[in-house]
Order: structure tokens, then sequence, then C-alpha cells
């Protein structure tokens, strides 16, 4: 199947987001689907306001709609509710094309942080965004949940995956040769350091031993100086991420606007046990399997998760595979009404989705 996907969040940007497309992409093509990526690197750009390190397309409509054209796709996917999701959307309609969406982060909550803009603003305004969506993919049941009592249809229930082998466990907690010699315990926060994260319940908790941040985001130069014993490492590649994680004795998961919280997998998959607030991500990522705690006071949960073992947290993150994730994304997609481009040995599976074989076809970019 030639699956095209449309997405405002893509490399360069690092997120949750950019990964979750990276490795489903990823996984798609070792099954034998082609897959065609638009983003913003097609398009002239400018920053997202308050978000440095995020490019967002400027005025995409004419070269979208030619680019969507000459991709001839079998489904369509709109990923994000950006510039592109919203000229894709809008050329989708026009043609009557079908096509699924995916809710990905509350961006009414992170506009209700950042401005102040009323939560039933930002959620009448995604509503309409995936209104015509045949199927709006959603990472946990408890946001599923919520977007039902919100008005949301066609809602299915999605989930994401960790890529175990990068993230390999560490039986114990190893030293970053770049930190040096730290002191034990060893908590640890990735992600982006915005508003939306309340990275500084992390940072202002009272525990002994070592914090170390790895991210970038609008918050990170004036908290650089508000806690400068804190190690800040900004943005690595995910092959020093996982060393990094190896090295740390607890993760902590402070947000509570998430839909789903990948880094909590990849800190899980590593052997790091997570302390989080019991919202959702969390929830349903730790559920109550003993990969982590949670708990109304972080410094509580830390506490409860430094006593988990670290082949703990390693099994719960094991029960999350990105190939059952490829697999729900294609049973879930709308296949459109033209001359089929399954190969041989591809056919439709009783879900609608295809049968997934094992020849790689490159990204088109």
């Amino acid at each position: 199947m030639k699956i095209l996907i449309v997405t405002d969040a893509w490399h360069p940007q690092v997120s949750g987001v950019v990964t979750t497309l990276a490795e489903l992409v990823r996984q798609l093509q070792v099954h034998d689907h082609e897959v065609v990526v638009i983003q913003p690197g097609q398009f002239r750009t400018r920053p997202c306001p308050g978000h440095a390190g995020i490019n967002l397309a400027l005025f995409p409509g004419r070269r979208l709609r030619q680019l969507m054209d000459a991709a001839e796709p079998d489904a369509i996917h709109i990923a994000t509710e950006g510039p592109l999701g919203w000229a894709a959307r809008g050329h989708c309609l026009r043609r009557g094309l079908r096509f699924t969406t995916a809710f990905h982060t509350k961006f009414p909550e992170i506009l209700h942080a950042a401005l102040h803009v009323p939560l039933s603003w930002g959620y009448a305004l995604l509503r309409r965004f995936h209104r015509p969506s045949s199927g709006v993919m959603v990472p946990t049941q408890g946001v599923l949940d919520m977007l039902k009592a919100r008005g949301f249809r066609h809602l299915r229930a999605w989930t994401h995956g960790v890529d175990s082998r990068l993230f390999a466990l560490a039986d114990a907690p190893e030293t970053y040769p770049p930190l040096g010699s730290l002191a034990h315990p060893v908590s640890l926060y990735v992600g982006r350091i915005a508003p939306e994260k309340n990275i500084e319940a992390f940072l202002r908790l009272d525990v002994p031993g070592s914090k170390v941040v790895c991210g970038v985001g609008p918050m990170q130069s004036a908290l650089r100086q508000r806690y400068p014993y804190v190690h800040w490492l900004g943005v690595l590649p995910r092959h020093e991420l996982a060393r990094v994680y190896a090295a740390a004795d607890v993760f902590v998961f402070p947000s509570r606007s998430e839909t789903f919280g990948l880094v909590m997998l990849e800190a899980m998959a590593c052997g790091v046990p997570v302390a989080a607030y019991p919202v959702d991500g969390p929830l349903q990522v730790i559920g109550d399997s003993g990969g982590g705690a949670m708990r109304e006071d972080l410094r509580e949960a830390w506490n409860a998760a430094l006593k988990i073992k670290r082949h703990e947290a390693r099994d719960r993150a094991l029960h999350f595979g990105w190939g059952r994730a490829a697999t729900l994304f294609v049973s879930y997609l709308s296949v459109l009404n033209r001359p089929s481009r399954l190969r041989p040995g591809v056919g439709l599976t009783q879900e609608g989705g295809t049968k997934l074989s094992h020849k790689r076809h490159p990204v088109v970019e």
C-alpha cells in the first residue's frame, strides 16, 4: 500500500511526535508499505512563536496540493493540526478524498498555559479539524474518553512503542562520560523545556543526589540561570540519549498535560523506573505494572520509584512495540477509491488494513 502522511512535525524538530512518526514510517517500510511524507522542510517556513526549533510551513496551499496529487496514494493520514494539516484537510474535502487524523498533543492546554486561551475554544477548533476524519487515532484510552466527552467522533484507540534494542536494559546505573561521576541517585528529565511540561516541578524537587535535564525549549536560558546545580545536556542523538537513560536511577515525568509520554517508555526500557503524577499518559503507560510510581506528591512518587527493580521497569516497556502500533495504524486507514497499489503478497486483512511483509522502501520526502 502507498501511504501518504502529512505532518507539521518532522526532523530536525525534536519531540515525541517526531519520534513516533519516524518510528511508524520505519516500521511501515519494513512491512512492505511505500510511504510518502510531506513535511515542513519542503516549504518556506517561519519559526513557531515561543517554540524555538519548530518551524511551520508558510502558505503551503498550492505546493501542498501539487505534492499530494503527485503522490497518488492509496491512503492519506494527516498527523498534525498545523498549517500543513489544515491545508491537507481542505484539499481532501475539496477532492472528496477520505483521510484519517491523529491526536498527538493537547494544544488547548498549551494555549491555555501560555496565552490563557479558554480550553473550550481550543477544543472547539480541534473538534472542527477532526470532524471530517474517518478515524481519529488516539494514543491512550484516557485521552479517547476525554475527547469523546468533548464531542469528538470516529475515535480509534491507537498506541505507541519503543525500540527495545536501542534502549537496552542497564542492570545498574552506568557512568555517562560527558557527565563524569555524579552523586547518586541520579534523577533524569527528558523533554522540551517549556511551560506545558511543568519542568519546574522536577527542578524544585527536594531529593538527594544529582539532576540531569536533556532537551531544549523557550524556558531553557532562564531555568539554567535559576538552577545552576542541574546538569543541562541539551538535545542529544538518540544513541547518546540511550546512554543517559542508562546512567539514571529515576526518571521524573512532571507533565500533567500529555497524551502519552514516549520518553517514559524509553526510560523504562533502559531499566529506569518512572516517577509521575497520576494523570493521562502515566496512568496508561505505567498503569499498575510496577514500572514506576504515581503520586500527587511528586517527591513521594520519586521515593517509591527508587525502590523499584530495574528489570521490572524494563518488563513494562516490553508490552509496547512499534510492530503492533503499525498494524493498528494500517487497520484504521481509509483506502481511497482508486486502482489498488497493493503488491503481490500484500492483501487486505479482515480489519481493512493490509497483510504486512518485509521489503523496505525509501521514504519520499
